[in-house]
């Protein structure tokens, strides 16, 4: 059986989700695990203990690789390691413990235990663990399109605490709903190439404000499923990766004249409730390197203004 075919036995994904994660795995390329991973369809930690269970072998965990004893890193030469897409964690005397993406393939792991002269112990370790390990301790740089998936493995980000206070400022003290669509663009395009705020209007997306992007008769469905719009609303949560070509993504691929391959957009929310989008990217071919816990400030204090916006409102009309 299928990894997908056994996600969807498992009751992990929906065929629909396959179906999409396949279509991605066709234009991007990569294992379809990490496909729905960059999808949020499935977390690296549902998958990697899934794999263990496909396999019916021992999965490689983020406390494995933590920090891994230069002895064993270099065990392997970074040529072979490269080449064959392993990962030696642990040594104990003609054993290397090493995680591997097929750890059932014998032809490749007999390959290994004659060119490394060590016994090889298989374990298995997802594509995106993998690649992200490889360039901490090996200095391998991961393509283009794994890159903005790091957030997953480094969850801390630094919030620029001194202009965050000049923004707060500024949101305090606004008195129209353009002005804090105004500031969230403004404060956003200093990390950012192309911005965009959209607002959701019940079924309807439309473009408001954008700098690096034309939104003007911008309009798309919030309830295709496809969208990557559709994704946000109905998680409530922010989206990071490659704007797939797919038909709900139509409207947006063709004000942004392409599929760029990191993009984020988040959820902005007033009273607990979706009201618009914010949409950032440093264009097609480029990685987004904005800090996301600082665009996750500023969306909290746009949400914030409209609130009071609100308030203000039905103060003056008592």
């Amino acid at each position: 059986m299928k990894v997908g075919d056994a996600l969807i036995k498992e009751g992990l994904i929906t065929r629909q989700q396959l179906d999409l994660a396949l279509q991605r795995q066709v234009q991007f390329g990569g294992r379809i695990g990490t496909n729905l991973v960059e999808l949020r369809f499935l977390t690296e930690d549902e998958l990697t203990k899934f794999l263990g269970r496909y396999f019916k072998m021992p999965a490689v965990s983020p406390e494995m690789i933590a920090s891994i004893d230069e002895e064993v890193l270099g065990s392997v030469s970074r040529e072979i390691i490269e080449k064959y897409k392993i990962l030696p964690f642990k040594r104990e005397r003609s054993r290397l413990h090493s995680g591997m993406l097929n750890p059932k393939d014998i032809k490749e792991i007999d390959e290994l235990r004659f060119i490394t002269t060590f016994d090889i112990i298989p374990y298995v370790i997802t594509e995106l663990r993998l690649l992200f390990a490889l360039e901490k301790y090996y200095g391998i740089k991961r393509e283009l399109r794994y890159i903005s998936v790091t957030d997953r493995f480094n969850p801390g980000e630094k919030v620029e605490e001194e202009s965050i206070d000049k923004i707060k400022r500024a949101f305090a003290d606004v008195k129209e709903t353009e002005e804090i669509a105004g500031i969230l663009i403004q404060a956003a395009f200093k990390i950012a190439e192309r911005v965009g705020v959209f607002t959701l209007k019940g079924k309807k997306i439309a473009g408001w404000k954008a700098r690096g992007l034309n939104l003007e008769g911008f309009a798309a469905q919030a309830e295709d499923e496809l969208s990557v719009f559709s994704d946000v609303l109905r998680r409530r949560s922010y989206y990071r990766g490659p704007v797939l070509r797919v038909k709900g993504n139509e409207p947006l691929i063709k004000v942004l004249s392409g599929t760029p391959q990191d993009a984020l957009l988040m959820p902005i929310e007033i009273r607990e409730k979706v009201a618009a989008l914010l949409y950032v990217d440093n264009g097609n071919n480029s990685v987004l390197d904005g800090n996301v816990g600082y665009l996750s400030k500023l969306v909290s204090l746009a949400g914030l203004a409209f609130e009071m916006m609100i308030v203000r409102k039905k103060i003056l009309e008592q």
